[in-house]
């Protein structure tokens, strides 16, 4: 049927009556041969080919009703963490089809005037739901809630006793079974959209879509707007990249439980629950710890990680380039001195940098006069400084308020002549006018303040040398040599500002390391690992609040040292927003080479995945009739009529604006493998399992999950400050 010119499914199931036939002129041939005038063995060979041909045509019939049954209500797809699959070569996405013209041309069919009874409801169903509406009052008071509560119980405890595999053997099991799953009266599953979306392929059948992890690389960008299934996708791309023993780094801006619960629990089954880092700005005392400017390959990197966060447009550009050159001096100071970059360090210097130039000046003297008589010349320099008469070694006017110790060890140092390139930084800021160069830093010290303050502070600026505190310590380049899994919670919600500037960090020393790996490998001259090395999963949810300068060169040249980023977002729009340039916006969209659209409210986003595609004709039969009068007086023929059905074509999107926002949760069209079109219906998750929590995590995972709040509700937010007053 399907290779005739214009494909007929919306029809009744003819089918049936042929087969019907088929099956009774065959029965009467195998029964009562001589009703058909026919020897035993001719009776045979017809009745065994009329019961194959009935056969064909029920099974054709059985399709059509199928198909048609289908377009009014899909079958939950659910799948366990246990029935997942895990492949080393591919990816799997959920159940689904190759999209082509012909799904288009059943959609159009289906929006003519003949083919929307198809797809609208029963007369019984909707008296069913009017029913329900009517009568909601029952099932308020406590009655009706326990009549309900125990009819359900009872029903869901019949259809598992039904399903089970002792009871698959009676024949009357199998009619119960079909009747409980085709209730006519079951209430939809709460996904709204247009079913039959999805329906329109299942007449050839749905089949596992896999993704091929060499286009992984290539990164991945899952659009979709609130609650429509984003955390589902990553849940199931998570838990994969987790058993298939890859490096995985989730960032989730605003927190969500689930997800934190479903990546511990894939990590204990994976056997990987050594290396499960949690890292979140709203739980430090149960976080792991990570500096963001404590590593790098550049000491430059530090004063561009923390000047990236500071404004940079008109007269405060400025001022942000004096704040990278004051940051990159105590940078150098601080490496020279072989201390670990912190923010708590950057704090107290960009206060006050007098004890890093005298920290500085006397590692300097220490290595020209180990013996230590250095001091006695530095307290002559100092006499000399307080003895007016001399000229030379007067104090100027800003160095009055300076320490004259210091000021006489930075002149010994340069008498002896041991200024090196940071030892004239450093003395060249602190001779700066002490107003004037407050003035000139002013921008740095609140953004170190907001990195600095409260608990953050001890997961932001480890001690490594406090032994009482067993949270872990990790960096980048620890993650990736030892296959790690880090969720990274940036508390949004409760900081944004912080949450953007630390996310950013982490980008940074991300990008940083991905060059260390390009130069050195990812072992970096340590004893290399027999297993193959794994690929680094990056998940960036809410994609938007994370995106910055740090993130695309990730994107654009990552991709060589194993990274492989998935980044999910509502809106496109949300994206340049934040960029504040389209131009830019396009240049990241283009770093994406695979793309996952769930539902979607914007047009413009829905473009994105449209406008990479094709056009293709649709058929449709006009009816045309008419007449012609016959004024020849001499024939009986008063008119001719006729009528006919033609053939006519026109051009449609593969894919249609209206089918991206009108998707029911938990599908998505896809474009893979080098852009052709899927459409995928994604499991639903199953969580019976996550009674497998540890008692702490489930105190931890119901705080984030009354904590968590997305932007459909985000008027009702009350900041962290305000609920703690609400609650005192």
């Amino acid at each position: 049927m399907t290779d005739r010119p214009v494909e007929a499914l919306l029809r009744p199931p003819v089918e049936y009556f042929s087969a019907l036939a088929y099956l009774c002129i065959g029965g009467c041939a195998a029964l009562a041969p001589q009703l058909l005038m026919m020897t035993p063995s001719v009776a045979i060979v017809t009745a065994l080919t009329l019961f194959s041909l009935g056969v064909w045509r029920g099974y054709q019939g059985f399709r059509i009703h199928k198909y048609q049954k289908g377009l009014r209500r899909l079958k939950p797809y659910t799948m366990s963490s246990r029935q997942m699959p895990v492949s080393h070569s591919k990816l799997f996405l959920g159940m689904g089809f190759l999209w082509d013209g012909r799904h288009t041309q059943r959609l159009f069919d289906l929006s003519r005037k003949d083919g929307r009874k198809y797809k609208e409801q029963t007369w019984l169903y909707r008296w069913a739901r009017s029913f329900e509406l009517a009568h909601e009052r029952f099932t308020r008071n406590h009655f009706g809630n326990w009549f309900v509560s125990h009819y359900v119980r009872t029903l869901h405890g019949f259809k598992r006793q039904i399903h089970s595999k002792g009871c698959a053997k009676n024949p009357l099991c199998w009619v119960v079974r079909y009747l409980l799953d085709n209730n006519p009266l079951t209430p939809l599953p709460p996904v709204g959209g247009d079913p039959t979306l999805h329906a329109v392929g299942l007449y050839e059948g749905e089949h596992p879509i896999y993704m091929d992890l060499g286009d992984r690389v290539g990164h991945t960008l899952v659009l979709g707007t609130t609650r429509v299934g984003k955390t589902r996708l990553a849940e199931l791309l998570i838990s994969q990249d987790i058993h298939r023993g890859d490096v995985v780094v989730v960032f989730d801006p605003k927190g969500d439980a689930d997800l934190f619960l479903r990546m511990y629990l894939e990590a204990k089954r994976a056997g990987r629950l050594d290396n499960f880092y949690f890292f979140h700005l709203g739980y430090p005392e149960i976080s792991a710890r990570y500096n963001p400017v404590g590593s790098y390959s550049r000491i430059t990197e530090v004063a561009s990680r923390i000047g990236r966060q500071l404004p940079g447009e008109g007269q405060s550009a400025a001022f942000r380039e004096f704040v990278w050159r004051y940051v990159n001096v105590i940078a150098k100071a601080l490496n020279s001195l072989g201390r670990k970059v912190d923010y708590e360090q950057i704090l107290d210097y960009g206060q006050d940098i007098e004890p890093l130039v005298r920290d500085y000046m006397e590692l300097l003297a220490k290595r020209d006069d180990p013996t230590g008589q250095w001091t006695t010349q530095v307290d002559r320099v100092l006499s000399y400084f307080e003895d007016s008469d001399i000229k030379e070694y007067r104090f100027t006017r800003e160095q009055q308020g300076r320490d004259h110790k210091v000021i006489a060890l930075m002149r010994y140092v340069k008498d002896k002549d041991l200024f090196d390139s940071v030892a004239k930084s450093l003395a060249r800021t602190y001779e700066y006018d002490r107003g004037y160069f407050d003035r000139l830093v002013s921008s740095l010290l609140p953004l170190m303040e907001k990195l600095t303050s409260g608990k953050c502070s001890e997961l932001l600026s480890p001690d490594y040398l406090d032994q009482n505190d067993t949270r872990p310590i990790f960096t980048w380049s620890e993650i990736i040599r030892s296959k790690g899994i880090v969720y990274v919670g940036l508390d949004a919600l409760t900081d944004p500002e912080v949450s953007a500037a630390v996310g950013n960090a982490m980008f940074s020393d991300l990008t940083s390391t991905s060059g260390q790996i390009y130069k050195h490998g990812p072992y970096a001259g340590l004893p290399e690992s027999s297993i193959r090395q794994a690929a680094l999963n990056i998940h960036a949810d809410e994609f938007n609040e994370l995106i910055g300068d740090e993130f695309i060169p990730m994107l654009n040249k990552a991709g060589g040292s194993g990274y492989q980023v998935t980044a999910y977002t509502q809106t496109w729009s949300d994206v340049e927003a934040r960029l504040q340039d389209k131009a830019k916006a396009g240049q990241v969209a283009g770093n994406f080479n695979s793309l996952l659209m769930l539902r979607v409210r914007e047009p413009d986003t829905a473009k994105m995945l449209t406008e990479h595609l094709h056009q293709v004709d649709v058929t449709y039969l006009m009816p045309i009739s008419g007449f012609t009068d016959s004024s020849d007086p001499h024939t009986s023929t008063d008119f001719v009529s006729r009528s006919e059905h033609r053939i006519m074509t026109q051009q449609l999107d593969l894919i249609q604006i209206n089918n991206l926002t009108s998707l029911p949760k938990g599908q998505c069209y896809a474009l893979l493998d080098g852009g052709k079109p899927h459409k995928i219906r994604l499991p639903l998750a199953d969580k019976t399992d996550l009674s497998e929590l540890p008692h702490s995590l489930r105190a931890v995972a119901e705080d984030m999950q009354s904590h968590y709040t997305t932007s459909e509700d985000w008027y009702s937010f009350t900041p962290s400050w305000n609920r703690e007053k609400e609650g005192a």
